[in-house]
């Protein structure tokens, strides 16, 4: 399988380069040039499949080339083993035709363990066939950059450096980084919020000058397509459980950065019969704006109960606006460079093709707070604030009752204390294997919102010498 730029003007790739390249050189994000496609019944045959297996048969086509089938079996068991239940992804049902997809019992309690738990483990078979060693330079707005660390931790030939806006995430979510103390782990508090984090990331990868030539950066953020695509099979194992291929669900995805919702896009157009992808998102609405109104502006970061979609610029979503201009990436290009400079709209034609399977809400912290009381009230069933934002905009522009209505359950609630107190509830414990992480030692570095301070630090952390 062939990978190609949204932009255009990049040469197609291979997986393995796609997985170590990260952005496109003209700019653009990497996706499939062609999607295999799943006829009913050869989902139907998945049905009874675990987890892993059901991984492999859906996620192989993409690998093909890069890793052996048997090698890519063991992976697959090995990154899952790491969950602390036998279901990888149970459905919690909370009313008639109505579930949340438990997506946080990997390693850091959240969604993101599922792409980066395998994208470490592809990355180091990548690095130990060439002989390389890479840095990993990721910004995150919570839950990636934890996810990345424990993915990554072990990894003989990686540095990684995590960038988060400094005293702008939770204190469980700061310290399931920094109190990660191996000698590739590299954590930056930026004096900046999650979008200036993810400018610097952005910003370094089209400049690597400052490495020397010596290593080349890898994103482990959702522009990275290993990412997305390992996204794609709990969406299909979420529907085989409750009735599918034989009936159409709907999904409601919690969504800042529009990696996972894309994932669930993609999984519509490999077979799985998807009636509704609903964009549930926060204050920073600037996803629901451009899908409801057509209205495409850049704002102020608003500060949330729901950090981890605290975010102004959807990178995402250029994967999908390539489809919807039919593939023309000088198209792409040309909306991007309007997007780039606050303002955008798009063509109607585009527009209208996204509003056949797109809906989206956005939710403030009011809403938020009592969603989560109200469910707690009907089911005494814990949201957290990212969750309870899915549900809420699930039941407001849900298209069809009697369809399952299934919400992505993004991350467990002791992510996020100060949401859970102000909806009234007791705070949550600590799952067992995280019960001692405000005794652990933490280590960070304070670095202001400077490229040149950030990547000084990184060459003496990486080289010893500036």
């Amino acid at each position: 399988m062939k990978y190609i730029s949204t932009r255009g003007q990049a040469p197609a790739l291979e997986f393995e380069e796609v997985l170590l390249t990260g952005l496109a050189p003209d700019g653009g994000l990497y996706v499939p040039e062609t999607l295999p496609f799943h006829a009913p019944e050869e989902i139907r045959a998945w049905r009874d499949l675990p987890y892993d297996e059901l991984a492999f048969r859906i996620l192989q086509p993409f690998v093909a080339g890069f890793i052996d089938d048997d090698a890519f079996r063991t992976m697959l068991a090995d990154t899952y083993a790491a969950f602390d239940h036998k279901a990888i992804v149970p459905l919690q049902q909370i009313d008639h035709n109505e579930y949340v997809l438990e997506l946080f019992h990997g390693p850091t309690l959240a969604f993101k363990d599922f792409a980066l738990q395998l994208l470490g483990r592809l990355l180091d078979h990548a690095l130990e066939k060439r002989g390389e060693k890479a840095v990993i330079m990721g910004a995150t707005s919570g839950d990636t950059g934890s996810a990345a660390i424990e993915g990554c931790r072990r990894c003989a030939n990686i540095d990684i450096f995590i960038l988060h806006p400094h005293q702008r995430v939770s204190e469980v979510q700061r310290r399931q980084m920094t109190t990660v103390l191996n000698d590739n782990i590299h954590n930056i508090a930026l004096e900046g919020n999650f979008d200036d984090c993810q400018r610097m990331v952005k910003e370094s990868f089209r400049d690597q000058s400052f490495l020397r030539g010596e290593r080349r950066l890898v994103a482990v953020n959702s522009i990275n397509w290993a990412r997305i695509m390992a996204q794609i099979v709990y969406y299909f194992y979420s529907a085989l459980n409750l009735g599918g291929p034989d009936r159409k669900l709907a999904f409601s995805v919690p969504t800042g950065n529009f990696g996972d919702i894309f994932a669930g896009y993609l999984a519509h157009r490999m077979g799985l019969p998807i009636s509704q992808l609903i964009v549930a998102t926060n204050r920073n609405d600037v996803l629901h704006r451009i899908l409801s109104q057509n209205h495409y502006e850049q704002r102020p970061l608003a500060h949330t109960l729901s950090p981890s979609m605290d975010i102004v610029v959807s990178s995402n979503f250029e994967r999908l606006l390539f489809d919807l201009y039919d593939r023309d990436g000088a198209a792409i290009a040309g909306l991007m460079d309007e997007m780039n400079h606050g303002k955008a709209t798009l063509d109607r034609d585009a527009l209208a093709r996204a509003r056949t399977l797109f809906d989206s809400h956005s939710v403030d912290d009011d809403a938020t707070c009592a969603t989560i009381r109200e469910v707690f009230e009907q089911t005494g069933y814990l949201l957290d604030p990212h969750t309870a934002i899915g549900v809420k905009a699930a039941r407001t522009v849900r298209r069809h009752q009697d369809q399952p209505m299934i919400t992505l359950g993004t991350a467990h609630p002791v992510k996020f204390s100060e949401a859970v107190e102000k909806a009234g509830m007791a705070y949550p414990e600590l799952p067992y294997h995280l019960s001692d992480l405000h005794d652990r030692e933490e280590r960070y570095t304070v670095l202001s919102n400077d490229r040149a301070q950030v990547q000084s630090f990184m060459v003496r952390e990486i080289f010893g010498s500036a």
